[in-house]
């Protein structure tokens, strides 16, 4: 195994990777929305779900993937409201071959947080 950290990202504050290289697959953590201070950011809901895809993908990049690698997603939604303009959202940044995708809601820990998406992406034979 082999731990993933894209450069520009803070030091996570809670023990985890945000991503982990394992054969041919590689696992990046639930990603939320960030400021550049790697804060949370505030405010309107489709930046919120553009910085998170953002983070998803940095880790890809940062694991020698693309979001075209990416065969299952699991997305965590505050409330269910906002399922509909979430999907409008994603399915821009996803592609024309979705991957195999979870939603469910969830109570956040921070009370700003309205998404968190994480991936698993098939890397195939490729180093």
């Amino acid at each position: 195994m082999r731990t993933i950290h894209p450069e520009h990202f803070p030091t996570p504050a809670v023990p985890l990777s945000h991503g982990v290289r394992a054969g041919d697959l590689l696992f990046v953590s639930g990603q939320v929305a960030t400021t550049a201070d790697g804060s949370v950011f505030i405010g309107d809901f489709a930046t919120e779900v553009n910085s998170t895809i953002d983070n998803v993908e940095a880790v890809l990049r940062a694991g020698g993937a693309s979001l075209a690698d990416v065969v299952k997603v699991n997305a965590y939604l505050a409330n269910a409201t906002l399922f509909a303009p979430f999907n409008e959202l994603y399915a821009r940044r996803i592609g024309a071959v979705p991957p195999a995708r979870t939603t469910v809601v969830v109570d956040f820990g921070h009370p700003d947080v309205r998404v968190e998406i994480e991936a698993i992406a098939y890397l195939g034979d490729r180093d």
